[in-house]
């Protein structure tokens, strides 16, 4: 795409800040994608902060409860997912913590019980194969075991 102006770019951000969540380097790549130069963009990117269209914090919140509630993830994944995202790290912490351990539990439970009822083999095989699956969507292996121990049994 051509070069467009500082101006441009930031009402062009502006709208699609307004419509969903983004992070800081979301926002930057597309901006400079549009042809501002990195300098340009961190411009822009400070204007969106400051007038309260980015923000980082919001971005996680929103990220970590859809993807606990759609996707169905651990907060293993979640938090790579985050970090790749060169969200801070504390404030990832910070809100993985608040997720509902109860909640949490039962997402795992849940989608556990979909797999069981799909699996064929022996006993240890399928506990291998709920744990890998669990352990494939982020959740932390003590939790996993706990659950498959109530789904599958000893």
């Amino acid at each position: 795409m051509q070069n467009i102006t500082v101006k441009e770019a930031r009402e062009k951000a502006m709208q699609r800040c307004s419509r969903r969540e983004y992070c800081r380097r979301d926002i930057f790549e597309k901006v400079v994608s549009w042809g501002c130069t990195p300098v340009e963009a961190r411009e822009v990117v400070d204007f969106l902060v400051e007038q309260r269209f980015v923000d980082d914090r919001r971005y996680t919140e929103a990220f970590v409860r859809d993807k606990l509630q759609f996707n169905k993830w651990g907060r293993v994944k979640i938090a790579y997912m985050l970090r790749a995202q060169n969200i801070d790290k504390v404030m990832v912490v910070e809100i993985l913590s608040e997720i509902d351990e109860l909640e949490y539990r039962q997402v795992l439970t849940s989608e556990l019980q979909k797999k069981y009822r799909t699996l064929r083999g022996t006993a240890f095989e399928i506990r291998g194969k709920l744990f890998r699956f669990a352990t494939s969507r982020g959740f932390e292996p003590e939790m996993i075991n706990e659950a498959i121990s109530g789904i599958a049994g000893s």
